[in-house]
Formats: structure tokens, C-alpha cells, sequence
């Protein structure tokens, strides 16, 4: 029996999955962040078949969304995407700092994953903490600077984007997160990719060219893959979540 607890880390509304009777017990344990305007709740079976594999799946509510989403309005929210991306990666440490006091990790066995903005996250922690063992990047783009100016291409009403100063600004503030420009912070760890090859969200294209360039970083060449659906547009597939829980069931 699979058993989902409610509780918060800090200020961080989180579920923790586990199988019943292991809630307090050391994991290995996989973070999972979800997509924009997405919450917690929303990626509960794959948590589900993760657990059942004897891990611990922690599911946190991303700044304005789920519990945290407050009164803002869609535009704001828009406008905060990379303020909600950049809290992720200082929240992470705080999820990783919690585990460690309350003792419920096994041996630092910490794995990361996410969708569409949960994705980035996941490739901006890559390129932050080296403690980060195992991750999962699905239709999220791991070249941060790029997905950023795509963004600002797309948005509908430029009169309402913040100033070209705020802007290159933001970018400076990217760099240091962009996964794309410091391959060497893969350190062979292992990775899954997972894109579709019709998502008009997020640039399958990103995901692709991410591969061709990160492949030649890794010694051990299993510890990168890359899966492409074709058809499948900006949501994950049941093959996709298969492969995933396989993913840190062989690697975490």
C-alpha cells in the first residue's frame, strides 16, 4: 500500500510518497518539480509507481502555484516564471537540508526530475549542486538562455515585459544556470531526456541540440538518454513516465 503524507518543508507545501509504514524510514529519494501553472498533486503516478519501487518521492508546490498560488493574476505569473525557476533551485537545498536532519535519506542517494518548467529546474540544479546524483529532464529545456530569449519572442503584449536594462539583467542572473554553456557539471551523471517532438511550449529543438552537444561529455554512454516521441505535443506520455521510474530505478 502506497501511503501520500501532506507536510511542509519550511514555508514549502510538499506530498511525500512512500509505500505505507516507510515514511520515516532512510530512501532514496527523488524530488519532483512540476510545469508551470501545474501543482503537486498533478504528478502523482509516477510518484506512485516510484514508491512502489522503494523510494521516497517528494512532490513540492512551486512558488504561486497549488497552496502557494496566492491572488496574483496570469500576467504576473507569466512575468515571474524564471523568479519561480531560480526559487526552485534555492528550495531544492532546503528539501535536501531537511531530509539530512530528519535522517531519511539513504546514503545522499538524491535524484531530481520535473516537467516543462520543472524540467528546467531540474537542468539549472545540474549546473548548481554537484550532490544531485541522478535526474530526469521531461519536455523542459536544458539551454536556459535560449528558452529564455524564445520567451520573450513569444510573449503576446511586449508593452508589458519588464525594461531592456531588467532584461539583461535577468540573463546576466541565467547564466550562471544555463546546463548548455558548463557540460562539464554533468560530471557523467546520469540523465533522461525525454521530449515530444510536436510541443509548441517548449522547443523540442532544445532538447535535441542539448543531446548532440552533451553526449561527448560522458565516458559511460548509458548514463545519457535521450528519448523522442514523434506526434506527441507539450504533455508527458505513459511511456514517458515508464521510462523515467525505470530510469532511477536502475541509476538511484
Amino acid at each position: 500500500m502506497i501511503t501520500i503524507t501532506e507536510q511542509s518543508i519550511e514555508h514549502i507545501p510538499a506530498l511525500f510518497v512512500t509505500k505505507k509504514n516507510e515514511q520515516t524510514k532512510r530512501l532514496p529519494t527523488v524530488v519532483y518539480f512540476h510545469g508551470f501553472t501545474s501543482a503537486k498533486e498533478h504528478n502523482l503516478p509516477l510518484a506512485y509507481l516510484l514508491a512502489e519501487k522503494n523510494y521516497r518521492v517528494i512532490l513540492p508546490d512551486s512558488k504561486w502555484h497549488g497552496a502557494r498560488e496566492g491572488n496574483i493574476s496570469e500576467t504576473k505569473k507569466q512575468l515571474s516564471f524564471w523568479d519561480i525557476v531560480l526559487k526552485n533551485i534555492e528550495e531544492a537545498e532546503m528539501i535536501k537540508q531537511f531530509l539530512e536532519k530528519e535522517q531519511l535519506m539513504t546514503d545522499g542517494r538524491f535524484g531530481v526530475a520535473g516537467t516543462s518548467m520543472g524540467g528546467i529546474t531540474t537542468a539549472a540544479l545540474l549546473a548548481t549542486y554537484d550532490w544531485i546524483n541522478v535526474a530526469a529532464i521531461l519536455m523542459g529545456s536544458p539551454k536556459m538562455i535560449s528558452f529564455a530569449n524564445w520567451l520573450l519572442d513569444q510573449f503576446p503584449d511586449k508593452s508589458k515585459l519588464p525594461s531592456e536594462a531588467e532584461i539583461n539583467q535577468l540573463i546576466q542572473t541565467l547564466t550562471r544556470y544555463d546546463l548548455s554553456d558548463q557540460l562539464h557539471k554533468l560530471n557523467d551523471r546520469p540523465l533522461l531526456l525525454w521530449h515530444g517532438e510536436a510541443d509548441r511550449v517548449v522547443p523540442f529543438d532544445h532538447t535535441a541540440s542539448f543531446y548532440e552537444l552533451a553526449k561527448h561529455e560522458y565516458s559511460n554512454k548509458d548514463h545519457l538518454h535521450f528519448i523522442k516521441e514523434p506526434n506527441r505535443d507539450h504533455k508527458v506520455s505513459r511511456h514517458a513516465i515508464l521510462k523515467t521510474v525505470d530510469w532511477f530505478t536502475t541509476y538511484l
